[in-house]
């Protein structure tokens, strides 16, 4: 009798580890998905899409950066950052040139109507805020889950 208790909890622990709201990939899918959404309602006014913002985020912090450097900070190949790039070009948000001392890299640099975007885009974390948990946990989460990231990403390495 025993071992027929044990099949039945092996089986049912079985079930519940391959239910979808069990499961930490879907948490973090849907929650980023969700994420998107919202940020997608906010960007419209300054007329980004989220990738764009992100793009944004970066020149902002640090202009002229290359296109490696603008792809390992967002996790981006530069099949998917590429495009972007250039539709954010034709936007007239930023410029994209040759490295003048390596021809093989390619530098981003923020227009002047890149660089005044910036002033619009302030309000966008403020409002983004207003959707979110407090901010102590809010900012715990986003440390928790660079956390995971990094374990992962270096997981994958294996």
């Amino acid at each position: 009798m025993a071992n027929a208790n044990t099949s039945t909890t092996q089986a049912a622990a079985i079930d519940q580890a391959l239910m979808l709201e069990n499961q930490l990939c879907f948490a973090m899918y849907s929650a980023s998905l969700a994420m998107t959404k919202v940020y997608k309602k906010i960007l419209k006014d300054i007329d980004l899409t989220y990738p764009q913002y992100l793009v944004m985020l970066v020149l902002w912090e640090k202009d002229e950066v290359t296109v490696s450097d603008l792809g390992g900070k967002l996790f981006l190949d530069s099949g998917t950052l590429t495009p972007l790039l250039k539709r954010m070009e034709t936007m007239g948000l930023l410029h994209r040139a040759r490295d003048v001392e390596d021809e093989r890299r390619v530098v981003v640099r923020l227009s002047q109507e890149g660089r005044a975007l910036r002033k619009r885009a302030i309000a966008v974390p403020q409002r983004l805020m207003c959707s979110l948990p407090p901010l102590e946990q809010v900012a715990n989460l986003r440390e928790e889950l660079k956390v995971l990231r990094k374990g992962l990403l270096d997981g994958a390495e294996d």
